[in-house]
């Protein structure tokens, strides 16, 4: 029997333990997962604050710390399209073969669905709580945002002095958005 390969998507920024969640939930149903670390070529930006290839080293480190087999996932980093008609294009020429992909995202779902791919829910852990967004809120309002990501995260956003990253984007607008 052939190996089922999935593939999640995100941004990553950062990565929480929502993310490592349904990381974890992924591999319960395919044999292999690719994770796509989606607008690999925006930082520093509000949105945005962290490069792809420091997001990398956070979903990297975080499953090393959470023992998830390194022989069953990849990390790749994609750039958005031009357009979202080009977008599943982009993915499926940048990303090897999958059968099945992980979303909750609904632009992404419905490119995905238009172009026959299979792709199927995660169930979310406390979404209110566990999201990229209420991590960089609690970083710029000073409140306690290290319980939401995996201690390896809190430790790399602190050297690489993405506290600072985060509060410094307040006042600024994502450049080119």
């Amino acid at each position: 029997m052939a190996e089922k390969v999935g593939l999640l998507v995100g941004r990553f920024q950062p990565f929480h333990n929502g993310h490592l969640a349904a990381v974890k939930h992924a591999l319960k149903k395919v044999d292999y997962l690719y994770i796509v670390v989606g607008s690999a070529q925006r930082s520093h930006e509000r949105l945005n604050p962290f490069t792809a290839g420091e997001r990398i080293m956070m979903i990297k480190a975080a499953l090393n710390e959470a023992g998830v087999d390194p022989a069953k996932w990849m990390l790749i980093p994609v750039q958005d399209a031009i357009s979202h008609s080009v977008w599943t294009a982009t993915l499926k020429s940048t990303v090897p073969r999958f059968h099945v992909v992980f979303s909750n995202d609904t632009l992404t779902i419905r490119l995905l669905k238009e172009e026959g791919i299979n792709v199927v829910p995660i169930p979310y852990l406390d979404r209110g709580t566990y999201s990229a967004t209420n991590v960089r809120s609690r970083i710029l309002e000073r409140k306690d945002w290290e319980k939401l990501v995996p201690p390896a995260v809190a430790r790399m956003v602190k050297e690489l002095d993405g506290v600072e990253r985060v509060r410094s984007m307040i006042n600024k607008d994502t450049e080119g958005s």
